[in-house]
């Protein structure tokens, strides 16, 4: 069933799902499976044990592989009950070397406070290539540059830092890397930099801070073609003052837009937490559902990747992958495309999505993609899911 430009939804047992999806035929997978919790929300999350939740896994997740291209990427959210069990099955399935990061979600800042022991306030999310050769995951986002970063303005209101010409890294020496090694002039009192001496320079050799030999970042090519992105100037080290040379590092660089690596804590005051996912979630359909992603979560994963990728989620949940795409489609122009998957799962009885007329957790998927696309579209939010919703209601 379509959804949208971008999205489209499958009610049905993911497993057999995937079974009729072409191999390779998607870029990017997130999913966000049970997480043996023991807890039932709006639908079950309960497995006798590792071993069940494992034999329930591992099938979905060849599948899942056989469809992910040879340059795409695959993240896993899970909790502490089963991290450690998902890891060993990501490593027996995607290869050990296939792994990119596990990284820490703080979902909830505040912490959990129900129950004994500590008050737990992160999730994981497991990072894996198809092919670390060929995958065109870029761990980094435009997202985290900010202008305190780059706390000079040049003459022409250009905003920059300073980061040092040498190569900071010891393991990067005359002995190391020798082509690397050998001498500059710079003019300490214009700041200019050349590879040759002009009047007023003063001949300057790479040295780390107690005065050994190092090496340049640059070789002499590429400062004959950038001098302008250079200075040097008068620094105090160990050994007393000596001169060293500096990169103009701007805020917009040219050829593209800058990005800055991820680290592999996100916090939620840049993602979102699960308060702010119930808050998203309850502004298109209500508050349905008790643990939903924050769509911020997905698009800082979407971010890693091209912008036209096929994005696949076979545990869909409350549909929150398809809404991040439709999202960052919007903001960016991309063309990104998704499918979402979930099972006809009966919500629980008495819960929120049960006393608003959701029979199933799919109900729900459909419902919150519609009302994406209705927003996306200008469609009624009235036309695509409260009739919808009454024709439940009148069935029932």
């Amino acid at each position: 069933m379509s959804t949208g430009p971008c999205n489209s939804f499958t009610e049905g047992d993911n497993l057999a799902v995937l079974a009729g999806l072409p191999a390779a035929s998607y870029d990017l997978i997130y999913i966000d499976p049970p997480y043996n919790t023991g807890s039932a929300f709006a639908y079950r999350d309960r497995f006798a044990g590792h071993q069940a939740w494992t034999a329930m896994m591992r099938p979905r997740l060849e599948a899942g592989r056989r469809v992910l291209a040879d340059t795409g990427a695959v993240f896993v959210s899970i909790d502490d009950h089963e991290a450690a069990h998902l890891r060993l099955l990501m490593d027996e399935i995607y290869g050990e070397q296939a792994f990119l990061a596990q990284i820490v979600v703080n979902l909830n800042p505040k912490g959990r406070q129900l129950g004994s022991g500590f008050a737990t306030s992160h999730e994981y999310l497991l990072a894996y290539a198809k092919d670390p050769r060929k995958c065109v995951l870029d761990a980094s986002s435009a997202d985290l540059v900010v202008e305190a970063d780059f706390p000079l303005v040049a003459e022409d209101g250009r905003r920059y830092r300073r980061l040092p010409l040498r190569n900071t890294n010891k393991k990067f020496n005359p002995l190391t890397a020798p082509t690397l090694h050998f001498a500059i002039w710079g003019d300490p009192d214009t700041g200019e930099v050349r590879t040759t001496p002009f009047p007023g320079a003063v001949e300057i050799k790479p040295v780390f801070g107690d005065g050994s030999p190092a090496v340049w970042r640059w070789s002499r090519p590429r400062i004959d073609e950038r001098p302008d992105d250079l200075v040097c100037r008068r620094v105090r080290g160990v050994a007393g003052d000596r001169i060293d040379v500096f990169q103009r590092d701007w805020r917009h660089p040219t050829g593209g837009a800058r990005r800055k690596k991820l680290r592999t804590i996100w916090l939620a005051e840049e993602i979102g937490s699960t308060d702010t996912a119930v808050a998203e979630l309850k502004d298109v359909l209500g508050h349905v559902f008790e643990s939903p992603k924050p769509t911020g979560l997905v698009r800082r994963i979407l971010d890693t990747m091209p912008d036209d990728v096929r994005v696949l989620d076979y545990f869909a949940g409350s549909g929150t992958t398809g809404h991040a795409v439709a999202l960052a489609n919007a903001a960016d122009g991309g063309r990104r495309t998704c499918l979402s998957i979930n099972l006809a799962e009966p919500v629980r009885a008495g819960s929120n999505a049960d006393l608003a007329g959701y029979r199933t957790v799919a109900d729900i998927t459909r419902a919150r993609l519609q009302a994406v696309a209705a927003r996306v579209e200008g469609a009624t939010y009235a036309e695509l899911v409260e009739a919808p919703r009454q024709a439940r209601r009148a069935d029932s």
